[in-house]
């Protein structure tokens, strides 16, 4: 029988349709493949295809914008908001208006056309993490930024314009949406409770395992209980931990190690699915909150959401967690 879930963060619920349950391969989404290698403007050798970098990690004898890079920070070409001028904060009646301020940045993870981070060294994994870390606290320094979002689309379906491995940073003037609520749930929490409930959802998976993909001294990667996605796998540090731009360094090797063995994974029992990797971290203007917890969320991009999602905001998986769970706890 179908199954309604509540999640017990920010109150959504969605359905578990195990009357339709599917295994991995009853997807039949056309694995992620490479197409586009001769022109691609994110290979090394065609620097001069994006805007300047703006950091770089490279061999000490190479110059900015020229070949010998390893992981290499860019403006998008096409920013969805503007570094510079301000913000001109309007009201018109009801409405609220503002300039878009912002900064939009792409971070390209190698220069070989690879077409996800599955295939990248740990060390590689480690380097990227580092670069997040730095561009979310040098553009946390701009007094008009509130919220960075770092997130990856793999795979035209995820929203990829691009073929070759990248990421996006996104920073706002504002705390978008989704944020704020998950933000005002572990509030609400953590008011009626006293602790964080991301501390207590690890808790109880730890003692649960039926949704426990895999953990380590540090870290965990579960199939959360109301998966909007199948095979949905979010991983979260162990410790309560709020911003990710203040990642210990000591946790940047398990982190990168973890991430490469879930990506492994997915990609292994789902045939090179298309996905969206996005870190929910706490907004910049925030101080360490007791309530709230940086996690990353990492969505397969398999099932379609179509009219009743829309109209309603229920999801409809299914896949029910536990089965993704079994299957991915399964691959070798």
């Amino acid at each position: 029988m179908p199954e309604l879930r509540k999640d017990p963060i920010i109150g959504r619920w969605i359905i578990v349709a195990s009357d339709r349950a599917q295994r991995p391969d009853d997807f039949k989404m056309p694995p992620v493949i490479a197409t586009k290698r001769e022109n691609c403007p994110f290979c090394e050798g065609k620097e001069n295809q994006t805007p300047p970098e703006i950091m770089a990690l490279r061999k000490p004898d190479s110059n900015p914008n020229s070949p010998g890079w390893q992981i290499r920070v860019v403006p998008n070409k096409f920013p969805a908001l503007s570094v510079g001028g301000n913000l001109d904060k309007k009201g018109m009646g009801i409405y609220d208006r503002m300039n878009g301020i912002g900064a939009h940045e792409v971070i390209i993870e190698s220069p070989e056309h690879l077409l996800s981070m599955a295939p990248l060294a740990e060390e590689q994994i480690r380097n990227l993490l580092l670069v997040y870390r730095e561009r979310l606290n040098d553009l946390k320094n701009n007094p008009y930024l509130i919220y960075g979002l770092i997130f990856k689309n793999v795979g035209e379906t995820a929203g990829a314009s691009l073929e070759h491995t990248h990421s996006q940073l996104i920073a706002t003037p504002i705390v978008p949406i989704r944020i704020n609520q998950e933000i005002t749930g572990c509030k609400n929490f953590f008011d009626y409770r006293g602790r964080c409930i991301f501390c207590d959802i690890i808790a109880q998976e730890l003692e649960d395992k039926e949704r426990l993909v895999l953990d380590d001294e540090n870290f965990i990667a579960l199939n959360p209980f109301a998966s909007r996605f199948p095979f949905e796998t979010w991983i979260l540090p162990k410790q309560h931990l709020t911003h990710f731009e203040n990642i210990p360094q000591s946790l940047i090797p398990p982190l990168a190690r973890i991430l490469k063995d879930i990506f492994i994974r997915l990609e292994k029992a789902l045939n090179y699915p298309p996905y969206n990797m996005l870190i929910h971290t706490t907004p910049f203007n925030m101080f360490e909150a007791e309530y709230y917890h940086w996690h990353i969320e990492i969505i397969p991009r398999i099932t379609r959401m179509a009219g009743f999602e829309w109209g309603t905001g229920f999801y409809i998986n299914p896949v029910p967690p536990e089965n993704a769970t079994n299957y991915l706890r399964e691959i070798i």
